[in-house]
């Protein structure tokens, strides 16, 4: 681990967590004695995803994890809960994998049942991406079953 003052490699944990499906380590340089903390994700065997086109990728947290921030953008969604969400989408894309493989509208698929959890304007924005959303009438019917279940 490098100190991130003065690039030394020699550091001691101070303290260790568990925190959020990971592990947040207090640490100590033993060159500047400046403290810092790192945070540790336990590294998972994640499927491949299979795109519209064929092509495979590597699941990728991060960019799932964009996504969803990008729906939720300004709307009152605590990190907490999208992180949860996106760990949720996770799990279940991995228990759904077939020979390693998981497609991505069936990654899609999930992301849309955990933001319609977490807030409709968030799932509307998503669908209308992931649902190519192209003319006025293709949104009024994308609407129609959410304005149906809303309260008035």
């Amino acid at each position: 681990m490098l100190c991130p003052d003065c690039q030394h490699t020699e550091t001691k944990v101070l303290d260790s967590r568990a925190s959020g499906g990971g592990i947040r380590r207090r640490r100590q340089c033993l060159h500047c004695e400046r403290r810092f903390t790192t945070h540790e994700r336990i590294e998972r065997k994640l499927p491949l995803v299979v795109k519209k086109d064929g092509t495979r990728a590597p699941f990728d947290h991060d960019k799932l994890m964009a996504g969803f921030r990008l729906a939720c953008r300004k709307r009152p969604v605590s990190a907490a809960a999208l992180e949860a969400a996106c760990t949720e989408v996770e799990d279940t894309a991995m228990t759904q994998a077939t020979a390693g493989e998981v497609r991505s509208a069936d990654i899609g698929k999930l992301v849309l049942a955990q933001l319609h959890k977490l807030d409709t304007v968030a799932y509307v924005r998503f669908a209308s991406v992931y649902m190519e959303v192209n003319s006025a009438d293709d949104f009024l019917e994308l609407l129609r079953p959410i304005a149906a279940e809303e309260p008035r």
